[in-house]
């Protein structure tokens, strides 16, 4: 017989016994299996070998499926493997368990006589050798739409179910089969070191009974029947304890007051995750994602497949949307992974609503810890939860982002996480980033009237039902992007190599666990940047808004996106970045039918715009990806006010701004690694022939300013433009109001004040332009580098040396900018004097 997987199908049929070649005939339209990993012989290549499969729970579906699973991926058949192994056997499948007998008699581990005995050949014989690979099977994981309702009561959990219900299931569910096939184990390996073949063997099904669990838990989430166990752990934790007797004696109350607050602490905190309501919300959610969404695409679950099982997965998506709180969580299930359980806020536990949301998984928390008890019981929660090897979901921005751009990183709940790791350290917890880009929001119009002043709406059922009316609308695609792992024990050991000693009291707060959470989350936030989506909608942003009438001739639009799509490919950000693959010219017909831009019609050629309400919203979309531009952005900046400019001025400069923009963009490189690609992309706009190289590519040069070159670089720089045009506003002011005049918090508000007034009068159309946080993180930024520091009386202090800073802003602001910016910049006295005159004014 043929020793290779793909042997020919015929004479593997030949293998199968009649009586269960009719049994499967009748199964296989009942059935349809996907498989993973997708590309199974690369898991599994040729291997002279025999082949056993091991499978957790015996029974004749199984088995038919098996073998029907082996059929599809050019395996071979468990049967035609069989006469290839050293014993005599039927079937070449091994079972860790039986299912119950036609009265319910419970399963109960056994021990495999068939791996008895190929152990006592592999051991007896040091050529021979077993390859054993791990299968498991899932019978209706996550129901199709166009399965009934009744197909969820009948799906796969922790319940070892008899014959009656697993004919149920694969006559409701069977054409929703997930079969996982798992690397293969060496039975000569495995119990080569241990004294004797029986005690090989019961080590080897301790081993696979582990891996299947940890699949399960992977595939359908631990088993969470027992929630009111989970809030009694977490209420009779020594943490929770000593929290109470605090609590007691500080309010002057009883223990058992005391600790019915900390349960009720527990109870409000705590999710009570449903099989029953995760699949019903599969099955709902199918259908709404394909009637708001023009399909929804994910990159590189692979990787995330490869790490899931074995670690405790924290997935740390961006937030731009509500429905990310549905989606990501949808799309696990849907691929084979289990539902993590989501924190929400707590202003969403709103009557009906917020148990359905608890049942589907989510767990809520308040937006101030400020409270040291209920802080200890949340952290107990979490702790309890990881303990569990439960996965989780949080957004470490805090909230949406309304602009588009990434937040700065929150770190309570990264903190909360850290300590629980600290608490079990053995088991190892990876954070899984994941962008998810969108080509419309349903919060659009809401986002527009909160960045122009309007209060944010708070969350009520009166809001809920309005919001209905926006599932009637098209949103385009969607991609969810999944971004490079982020390994807790490798980055501790780098941030705080003797973070070990900690898990003796894991209960202190070691003094460096505030640094490792900032490094923790400025790395999650540089991965989810790293796997951006570039979709069509980014591109039109990136190209019209770079417009002062957000307006372009065709000709120069599909020029534009065709250059910016030559330098994502040409200099690729990352290898997980994913770009459009529609042309400059379907990305305008695209931008077209979903109404995000307008064609007029001229005899001289069209011309492509945007009008003022989708120009804000449009904004959004094209923050999403400025971080992609921001070298080539930083090198058209140098031209911007320059015909010619030295090749080593133009790095000089840059080492000089990146740190701030790296800060405000979690930009991936260091200052090194930041210069070198400049060089590389000065090389492409030469090789573009945007710039001209002189004096052996010393000097760099670009056309006249009405030349097409200039103008493709004047809509590049305008994706950095405005960071540079927000750092000189800081800078003037500290310069104007001179040394020790300032304090962090008044150059703050002074800068907001400054830039709202320059929006006002340039009409510039970014609102992240006066954003106060983008201003706060700049000023932090200069302390850091000890550009500016805080004197006793808090007030900032610099030398001469900001000023020379300040002077090389000539290089990439135009007379006319900086000289406007100057005089809008107010001193302080003179502020607060039009302050006092506005209140007397308004008495």
């Amino acid at each position: 017989m043929n020793d290779s997987p793909t042997a020919p199908r015929a004479q593997t049929d030949a293998q199968v016994p009649g009586w269960l070649r009719l049994f499967g005939a009748l199964l296989r339209p009942w059935l349809r299996i996907q498989r993973t990993p997708d590309d199974v012989h690369a898991l599994l290549p040729d291997d002279p070998r025999p082949t056993v499969y091991v499978i957790e729970r015996y029974g004749l579906s199984d088995t038919l499926i098996l073998e029907q699973a082996c059929k599809e991926a050019g395996l071979p058949s468990p049967y035609a493997a069989a006469d290839r192994l050293p014993i005599k056997r039927r079937r070449a499948v091994v079972t860790l368990s039986r299912r119950p007998r036609v009265f319910g008699r419970p399963p109960h581990p056994t021990r495999s006589e068939t791996l008895s005995l190929l152990a006592d050949v592999v051991r007896a014989d040091p050529e021979k050798d077993v390859r054993l690979v791990p299968v498991s099977i899932f019978v209706g994981r996550a129901p199709q739409r166009e399965s009934g309702w009744f197909s969820v009561l009948f799906s796969e959990n922790w319940v070892v179910v008899g014959r009656f219900r697993r004919l149920l299931a694969l006559a409701l569910n069977g054409r929703d089969t997930l079969v996982e096939f798992a690397a293969p184990v060496s039975l000569r390996e495995a119990v080569a070191e241990e004294s004797s073949a029986e005690r090989g063997v019961r080590k080897l099904q301790r081993i696979l009974r582990a891996h299947f669990r940890r699949v399960r838990a992977a595939v359908i989430g631990p088993d969470l029947s027992h929630r009111r166990t989970l809030i009694d752990g977490v209420v009779n934790a020594a943490p929770v304890q000593q929290a109470i007797e605090n609590n007691a004696s500080r309010d002057n109350i009883p223990l058992d007051k005391a600790a019915a607050k900390a349960r009720a602490f527990a109870w409000e905190i705590a999710a009570d995750q449903s099989p029953l309501v995760v699949r019903s919300a599969s099955f709902l959610l199918s259908g709404l994602w394909e009637k708001i969404y023009r399909g929804v695409h994910m990159h590189h679950f692979d990787k995330l497949r490869e790490i899931a099982p074995g670690h405790e997965v924290i997935f740390v998506p961006c937030h731009r949307s509500t429905t990310d709180d549905a989606l990501l969580p949808y799309l696990l299930y849907r691929n084979g992974l289990a539902v993590p359980h989501i924190a929400a806020g707590v202003n969403l536990n709103l009557p009906l609503i917020g148990p359905l949301l608890r049942r589907g998984g989510a767990f809520f928390l308040r937006r101030s810890f400020s409270d040291p008890f209920y802080s200890t019981v949340f952290r107990e929660y979490m702790s309890q939860l990881i303990a569990r090897g439960i996965s989780l979901m949080y957004f470490i921005e805090g909230g949406r982002s309304r602009t588009g751009r990434m937040l700065e990183a929150r770190g309570g709940l990264l903190s909360m996480t850290l300590r629980s790791f600290l608490r079990q350290p053995d088991r190892p917890v990876v954070f899984q980033p994941v962008y998810i880009g969108y080509e419309k929001i349903m919060e659009g119009e809401s986002y527009a009237g909160e960045l122009s002043g309007k209060p944010k709406e708070k969350e009520s059922w009166g809001g809920l039902i309005r919001s209905l009316g926006a599932l009637r609308r098209n949103y385009g695609a969607v991609s969810v992007n999944f971004g490079e792992a982020v390994f807790l024990k490798p980055l501790l050991d780098e941030v705080a190599p003797d973070w070990k000693q900690a898990t003796a009291d894991p209960e202190a707060k070691p003094q460096w666990l505030k640094g490792a959470v900032d490094v923790l989350g400025e790395r999650i936030l540089v991965n989810i940047n790293r796997a951006a989506d570039v979709n069509p909608i980014n591109l039109l942003g990136v190209a019209l808004l770079a417009t002062r009438k957000h307006a372009m001739s065709e000709a120069d639009l599909l020029a534009q996106i065709e250059l910016s799509k030559s330098l994502l490919v040409a200099l690729p950000y990352s290898d997980r970045i994913t770009v459009t693959p529609l042309s400059a010219q379907e990305i305008i017909a695209y931008g077209e039918n979903m109404q995000w831009i307008r064609r007029v019609a001229h005899p001289l050629g069209d011309v492509l715009t945007v009008d003022e309400k989708p120009g804000i919203l449009l904004s959004y979309f094209r923050n999403n990806v400025s971080h992609l531009f921001a070298t080539a952005a930083w090198v058209a900046c140098c031209f911007n006010n320059n015909r010619k400019i030295g090749r080593a001025s133009i790095l000089r400069l840059g080492r000089i701004v990146y740190p701030f923009v790296q800060a405000e963009l979690f930009l991936p490189w260091s200052e090194d690694e930041f210069v070198a690609r400049l060089q590389q992309t000065l090389d492409f706009f030469v090789a573009q022939g945007l710039l001209e190289a002189s004096g052996d590519g010393r000097i760099v040069g670009r056309g006249p300013g009405q030349s097409d070159g200039a103008f493709r670089l004047r809509a590049l720089a305008d994706n950095l433009l405005p960071a540079i045009e927000r750092y000189y506003i800081a800078l003037a002011l500290l310069v104007k109001n001179g040394p020790r005049s300032l304090t962090a918090a008044e150059l703050e508000n002074l800068c907001t004040l400054s830039a709202q007034r320059l929006s006002l009068l340039q009409e510039l159309n970014a609102p992240e332009f006066f954003d106060k946080a983008l201003f706060r993180g700049f000023i932090q930024k200069l302390r850091e580098r000890r550009v500016v520091w805080s004197g006793d009386d808090g007030k900032l202090d610099f030398d001469a040396s900001l000023e020379e800073v300040a002077k090389d802003a000539r290089v990439i602001l135009s007379r006319e900018i900086r000289h406007g910016i100057l005089k809008l910049t107010p001193e302080k006295q003179a502020q607060l004097t039009r302050e006092t005159e506005g209140v007397k004014a308004a008495e």
